[in-house]
């Protein structure tokens, strides 16, 4: 009788392990096969990551779930986020809330794969979620988790700290022309149109001009 023995090395468990995570996340983010959820240490933002090819991207990859995608990163992705520390000097720190629409230099997004919506219609739904916004209804961060067409979703719309040169010319002097606490009205950039809000600058400010909400 012939005996077959099988090591079991650290090497396989470690892959053995990696390969079942990376397909429970898979059944639950709705991602095509080999696509995983990632975290950018440097942007602070969750990307899209293929082991397989090595490719990397912000926008997720054709063929995924959208609802899926969007009930994972609701659940995974969207926590309160901390108040980051002092910024560097002549850096601001905005969130926003964007909408895409057809001409939009990529015109698909973590909830939709591909967007049709003309540019007007993609101002006028951004002008029912101002309306909401500055009526006190909602908050711009509260809305952007299910409604913006960035990947700064995940992050309540947070970009945080930027300077000049790092962001595109219309947002930029849209953003930099606010006071901490303001919220900008509808600017057009090639991504989108936006609408763009403001934070502190210090952390001991941040409760002052943004108190929690209280629960009905």
């Amino acid at each position: 009788m012939v005996c077959f023995v099988y090591i079991i090395t650290t090497k396989d468990t470690i892959e053995y392990f990696y390969l079942t995570d990376l397909l429970l996340q898979q059944s639950e983010t709705g991602l095509p096969e080999g696509w995983e959820v990632r975290h950018s240490n440097s942007k602070n933002l969750p990307y899209y990551f293929n082991a397989s090819t090595k490719e990397s991207r912000w926008e997720p990859p054709s063929g995924t779930d959208p609802e899926k995608l969007k009930v994972y990163m609701a659940t995974h992705h969207s926590g309160p986020q901390g108040v980051a520390g002092l910024p560097a000097e002549g850096k601001i720190r905005c969130a926003h809330l964007l909408v895409k629409h057809r001409d939009s230099r990529r015109p698909s997004s973590w909830r939709e794969s591909n967007i049709t919506r003309t540019k007007e219609e993609a101002i006028e739904i951004l002008r029912g979620h101002e309306q909401r916004i500055k009526s006190g209804e909602i908050r711009l961060a509260d809305l952007a988790v299910s409604e913006s067409d960035c990947s700064s979703a995940r992050k309540k719309g947070d970009l945080g700290f930027f300077g000049r040169g790092e962001m595109q010319k219309e947002f930029e002097d849209a953003a930099f022309a606010l006071q901490p606490g303001e919220i900008s009205s509808i600017v057009e950039t090639q991504s989108g149109v936006h609408l763009i809000e403001r934070y502190v600058d210090r952390p001991e400010d941040w409760y002052h001009l943004y108190p929690p909400q209280q629960q009905n």
